[in-house]
């Protein structure tokens, strides 16, 4: 069998963790090879040491049958290795094609052969169905097509190897689809693929095989069409995982949020939420269900006071909050679990303890007359780690910026559960996260909902409204289009409203 990559018994250790332990991975040539794993198994580190951004400390790797050491991205380039990482490498004032470039500009004598790069950056657009304008900013674009322009980046490079890191993490259901299809357009070009991911829909749906990590350990590679979704799940947690979510009927109490005639610009000044009225009540989770850019934003922007309110009214348990500042709003009782935790979720290059007291460090116990006590916060960030299952080197004292995608949303999910706020807003909160993650942190939110918060739950995986709300609520174009009880709503249904249907019959 002829293998394009093989990575043989690699291990890397970093202080206090052993991130990779003895793992085999094998790569044939023309295949979509999916790598499994919970966030912080190890996944992201063994593709790091193929693209040459880590050294193996022990193990070999082979390319096209011949032993290789990769010490930097530069080999890795060469030898036709290209990586899309996680957290997209792009500089936002410059244009597609000057990303594209960078790094290894083409001159024609002595200027900058930009034209000439838009050309072929236009053409590999083309040629593989990405649909990229070479002269848009990447600040304008959405993210993605920012994900393509990595993509492109690759193929500028002549890469034939090519490492997805969790792609889909940060993209809506129709740009997922989109990528599916772009992957199987690669494959057939002569591309071979290694998708790091932990959801199990799309590995079924384009991968051909599977290698599966547990807490830095091999497990195995299984063909996935002969491997169900409850099997993978279960070799990479260790135990059988429970898809839908136990749960007692709610018993909804008073009114907590009550949103009254409400209306929000978004940032290119156009109104994106439009007259809306809502009540989310204590004991229920009401979700939110819209295609991604219908008026969710903004909507918990103006709930949770980073955005401006045009017109109308927000009350909390009966007090206006229309126009009060974001700490007021905490204190009364808000809690945010936000859609893009880079921006409004952690302080990057904080630890992770300063990122756990965020909305209390000013308080006692945390502080005492204005100093912070360290031994305090340490015990509770301990704590919290512990039980969110957060995974990283080193515990309280590791930096935000480098734990995984999954770890950092644990983090903030952990802080804000804790608080068990009267109001929790859940934007996307299983971003990113694998299936074990998204089972145990459905638990919590219904452990919420049982002691009487109001949760307001914004998602654009309908499995995720579908199985934990009690009430659902689309939103389309900036407007409450229906309610309807989570019992008597399904994905035909949803959709249907989703896009702009104004009636579903209900005896479909």
């Amino acid at each position: 069998m002829e293998y394009v990559i093989e990575m043989l018994n690699i291990t890397k250790e970093f202080p206090g963790i052993k991130a990779n332990d003895n793992i085999t991975l094998q790569l044939k040539k023309g295949e979509i090879h999916a790598l499994l794993g919970e966030n912080g198994a190890g996944k992201s580190t063994l593709m790091s040491i193929l693209f040459g951004l880590y050294q193996p400390n022990e193990g070999k790797i082979k390319v096209r049958g011949k032993e290789v050491k990769i010490h930097d991205p530069n080999v890795a380039n060469t030898l036709k290795i290209g990586m899309v990482h996680q957290h997209f490498k792009l500089v936002h004032n410059f244009t597609v094609t000057e990303n594209i470039i960078l790094g290894m500009e083409p001159k024609n004598l002595f200027v900058i052969d930009i034209p000439g790069a838009s050309k072929k950056v236009k053409e590999l657009s083309e040629q593989y169905g990405l649909k990229v304008n070479p002269n848009s900013k990447i600040e304008d674009i959405s993210v993605g097509m920012q994900q393509r322009v990595e993509i492109l980046k690759m193929l500028y490079r002549d890469a034939e190897i090519l490492i997805f890191d969790e792609p889909t993490a940060v993209l809506t259901p129709q740009e997922i689809k989109e990528l599916m299809s772009i992957m199987r357009h690669l494959v057939s070009e002569g591309k071979s693929i290694i998708l790091i991911t932990h959801k199990l829909k799309e590995i079924k749906e384009v991968a051909d095989r599977c290698t599966i990590i547990r807490k830095g350990k091999g497990i195995g590679t299984v063909d996935v069409k002969d491997t169900s979704e409850e099997k993978m799940a279960e070799l990479m947690v260790g135990r059988e995982i429970s898809f839908t979510v136990d749960k007692e009927e709610a018993t909804p109490k008073e009114v907590v949020l009550d949103i009254k005639n409400l209306s929000v610009k978004n940032n290119r000044k156009l109104m994106s939420v439009k007259n809306l009225n809502l009540q989310v009540r204590a004991g229920e989770i009401l979700g939110i269900a819209g295609i991604d850019g219908n008026g969710q934003t903004e909507l918990i922007q103006a709930i949770t006071g980073l955005r401006a309110v045009e017109s109308g009214q927000l009350f909390l348990n009966n007090k206006e909050i229309t126009s009060e500042s974001i700490r007021k709003r905490t204190e009364s009782g808000i809690g945010h679990i936000p859609e893009d935790r880079h921006k409004h979720g952690l302080v990057l290059d904080y630890k992770l303890e300063e990122n756990m007291v965020l909305q209390n460090y000013f308080k006692k116990p945390m502080s005492k007359s204005g100093i912070l006590q360290f031994n305090i916060i340490r015990e509770y960030s301990d704590r919290l780690i512990e039980e969110f299952d957060v995974r990283s080197g080193q515990g309280s004292l590791t930096t935000a910026r480098s734990m995984s995608g999954g770890n950092q949303q644990k983090a903030i999910v952990a802080r804000e559960i804790d608080r068990s706020p009267q109001l929790l807003i859940a934007a996307q909160p299983t971003r990113g996260l694998d299936v074990g993650a998204i089972e145990f942190i459905h638990q919590r939110l219904v452990e919420e909902r049982d002691k009487g918060s109001a949760i307001l739950l914004v998602s654009l995986e309908l499995d995720e409204i579908l199985n934990i709300s009690d009430r659902i609520a689309v939103i389309f174009e900036g407007e409450i289009v229906a309610i309807m009880d989570a019992k008597e709503a399904d994905e035909n249904k949803l959709g249907l409203l989703m896009s702009g249907a104004k009636e579903v019959d209900s005896h479909e």
